[in-house]
């Protein structure tokens, strides 16, 4: 990754951790999921509302931790709504796959949208739990609506 991407990246995350998206626990909900990174401490409650057709009309999340894990919570809030787990499902596969990389990957944006930024987390294996972690909240969310 060039200098200079890495550095919008940087900024991108940064204002995500800031921002927040998605904050906030939402009411009703059809299924929560709480994670902790036992190494770092970082935590998160996510809550997702689904339609009769199965994709998420609303996710919040309430958590506390590192700028890494809040602005990937944030990130996926901004892109879950409106799709469906099947949709999902292949995107977290995507970011894991990203995170996987060792800094080898760059990640689809078409697929990830705002999620590519954290390609750089990925040469950092300490990091990689704490941008996952929302991600697997909700694979927890899809187990609890099987």
């Amino acid at each position: 990754m060039s200098d200079p991407l890495a550095g919008l990246y940087q900024e991108l995350i940064l204002e995500h951790s800031k921002r927040r998206d998605g904050e906030g626990l939402i009411e009703p909900f059809d299924a929560e999921r709480f994670e902790r990174n036992p190494t770092c401490g970082d935590e998160i409650r996510l809550r997702i509302r689904v339609d009769d057709a199965g994709a998420i009309t609303e996710l919040g999340w309430e958590g506390q931790g590192c700028s890494i894990s809040q602005a990937s919570s944030s990130v996926l809030a901004g892109l879950a709504p409106g799709l469906t787990r099947v949709d999902l499902e292949g995107r977290i596969e995507a970011f894991r796959e990203l995170m996987r990389s060792r800094g080898g990957g760059v990640g689809d944006p078409e697929v990830l949208e705002d999620a590519v930024a954290f390609a750089g987390v990925s040469k950092f294996p300490m990091r990689v739990k704490c941008a996952m972690l929302a991600w697997t909240a909700l694979e927890g969310c899809f187990a609890q609506l099987r």
